[in-house]
């Protein structure tokens, strides 16, 4: 099986490459899908969250204020660690199983889409990886026409993140999305025919079916060794 890390940057694009990969048919774990769902009301997450943060995050029916606890983390570097330390064993015990009914599927090729890949050394399981990439003034122009924000306050955001300049030394595959969309789906091209080469034979053997096969050899071993004794 091979897990293929896809990360980048705020306002980066990296939803784009995401959804690109989707439209070729692979499986995409959506690490902030998880994340959110970590947090419903009433999981161990979101006790975790409100007994550290008071229910003032909390809306009338319970949920967290994602908007409200957003803007407190990234304004406060230390309360976002601390936000990161608790939230992270849930959300990669939830990107664990989503791998694995993908696994169970027969998915030999998955794409785990996760905005703080390196942050959380789990890039140390996937291969390759694939950082998209923008200019420092493309991702800030960006993000200010995303979300509505001043200059200085998508700064901020930016800046409380691992630099995409620093991601991209670590990358093994870098997808510049600071031009057209056309100019990024012709680099996707590239790299959807690394993604989509043959299984090396230690990615197939953790494959569902590479298990499978390891297993019947080892039943027809036995089998054929007892067969043969005196």
């Amino acid at each position: 099986m091979r897990l293929v890390g896809l990360t980048g940057g705020i306002a980066s694009g990296k939803s784009t490459v995401s959804n690109l990969f989707i439209s070729e048919g692979f499986p995409v774990v959506d690490a902030d899908v998880v994340a959110r769902d970590v947090v419903k009301k009433g999981t161990g997450g979101w006790k975790k969250v409100v007994k550290e943060f008071g229910n003032d995050i909390l809306l009338e029916n319970g949920e967290i204020d994602r908007a409200r606890l957003g803007h407190i983390v990234f304004s406060d570097p230390a309360k976002r660690q601390l936000l990161n330390r608790l939230l992270a064993p849930y959300i990669c015990s939830g990107i664990f199983w989503e791998v694995f009914k993908l696994w169970i599927k027969g998915s030999k090729v998955i794409i785990l889409d996760i905005p703080l890949l390196f942050e959380t050394k789990m890039d140390q399981q996937t291969s390759p990886v694939i950082v998209v990439w923008v200019d420092p003034e493309t991702q800030i122009k960006r993000l200010m026409a995303r979300d509505g924000i001043p200059e200085e306050q998508a700064k901020n955001k930016i800046n409380a993140q691992m630099a995409l300049d620093q991601k991209k030394t670590k990358a093994n595959i870098v997808i510049d999305n600071s031009g057209t969309v056309e100019e990024t789906r012709l680099q996707f091209q590239k790299v959807l025919s690394q993604i989509s080469r043959p299984l090396t034979w230690k990615e197939y053997a953790l494959s569902r079916d590479g298990i499978f096969l390891l297993l019947t050899s080892a039943v027809v071993g036995v089998l054929a060794v007892r067969k043969n004794l005196p």
